[in-house]
């Protein structure tokens, strides 16, 4: 790669930079509204973001080969399509984006946005997007790729969008194909720490309460009398018998199936889901969404939630399978490792997306989960990037 200059857009922690400066690239600007995240991004490489790019003339930022950006997604206006002389861009991001490259006309555009861009109201989303670039004088491929780390070994399930776009004068893109054939095996274990070489380790692991919780949902999984286990959510407040005053058709169809087949499982097993109750009211953190199981780790004789890998969310206690960890999130829903009976810890999220061990994450916990859940994975930006400048290349390596 010739040395280039890039800005980094809605910079968060700086996903694309760790990708861009590793390609060659020396960023010559960075915005992003968050403080936290701009504390962040300095303390890391030495540059200080701008804040509200809605603020910034684009006349202010330098000139640069490459604008990147993981651009927060609102819904477009269909007035422009209905009235023909508004811009259905307007008041989004994305159109700070658009004034920029009319200005600046950089050579390359690589933006990342959440899976639903693609199929947001009704596919106009996209073509919206799509035709914009498009009349700003880009090459870009007929239908955003859609990718995650685990299809190349990085254990994160995380799809995402990702827009290359070149300018008409420097050439196009080749078109992107990958097939299942093409998929690298994922394994949590390529990014978990020792815990012997975690700092203050008891922060991380579960407490006494919450391991007998999971043991009493044990006790539930292994011990029910099923051909499969449930696919529907369990709510022990409904594994009882059903109420002859409570009219179910006030609730949606969906409510109303879950509570019948929480129903029917009580009914086949109500010896055993009796003496259970009372067992799992005597744990002080059995209530609410606690009191609930997602059972996702698919159909085994021997489950075992320990084995697995579990998140606390609204909805209840989601197991999934150990093979590669649900999307970080920029809330704190972090997954616990239920080998490790503990919680992923700041530098294992890191390594999720493929930042560098060295990588000094916000000091504050709950900052640098959420920045780890917002930012960008750096070796599928690296990856893309170079598919857009036309290097031919492998896919990535796990954590490379």
């Amino acid at each position: 790669m010739e040395p280039f200059t890039f800005i980094d857009l809605f910079c968060g922690i700086g996903g694309f930079h760790q990708a861009m400066e590793s390609l060659g690239g020396t960023c010559v600007f960075a915005s992003d509204i968050d403080v936290d995240c701009r504390k962040t991004y300095q303390a890391n490489y030495g540059l200080a973001p701008a804040g509200d790019i809605t603020k910034i003339d684009a006349a202010a930022i330098p000139a640069h080969d490459v604008l990147c950006g993981g651009f927060p997604c609102q819904a477009f206006s269909k007035a422009g399509n209905r009235l023909g002389f508004d811009d259905p861009t307007k008041g989004t991001l994305f159109f700070d984006i658009c004034r920029i490259l009319a200005y600046h006309q950089p050579k390359y555009v690589l933006l990342e946005n959440v899976r639903n861009l693609a199929s947001h109201d009704k596919g106009n989303t996209w073509r919206v997007i799509h035709d914009k670039l498009e009349g700003l004088g880009y090459n870009l491929l007929p239908e955003p790729v859609i990718f995650s780390p685990h299809y190349v070994g990085i254990p994160q399930h995380r799809e995402r969008v990702y827009i290359m776009c070149v300018r008409k004068d420097i050439g196009d893109i080749a078109p992107f194909t990958f097939t299942k054939e093409q998929m690298i095996p994922c394994s949590i274990d390529s990014i978990l720490q020792d815990d012997n070489d975690i700092p203050n380790i008891d922060e991380y692991r579960i407490s006494a309460e919450m391991e007998d919780l999971i043991d009493i949902w044990n006790d539930f999984i292994q011990h029910i009398k099923v051909k499969r286990l449930p696919g529907f959510p369990i709510w022990s407040d409904r594994l009882c018998d059903l109420d002859p005053n409570e009219n179910l058709a006030q609730y949606p169809a969906w409510k109303q199936n879950f509570i019948l087949k929480n129903n029917e499982l009580y009914v086949n097993n109500r010896e055993f889901i009796d003496r259970w109750i009372q067992r799992a009211h005597q744990n002080p953190l059995f209530f609410g969404a606690k009191a609930k199981l997602e059972w996702q780790a698919g159909q085994t004789k021997h489950p075992d939630i320990w084995n697995q890998i579990f998140q606390l969310r609204p909805s209840g206690i989601r197991v999934k399978v150990n093979t590669y960890f649900p999307a970080l999130v920029a809330i704190v829903q972090t997954s616990i490792i239920g080998s490790r009976r503990r919680f992923l810890t700041p530098r294992e999220c890191a390594r999720l997306q493929n930042f560098p061990d060295t990588f000094q994450p916000d000091v504050k916990q709950a900052q640098a989960y959420k920045q780890f859940g917002n930012a960008v994975n750096v070796s599928l930006v690296k990856y893309f990037a170079r598919h857009m400048f036309g290097e031919a290349q492998e896919f990535p390596v796990c954590c490379s």
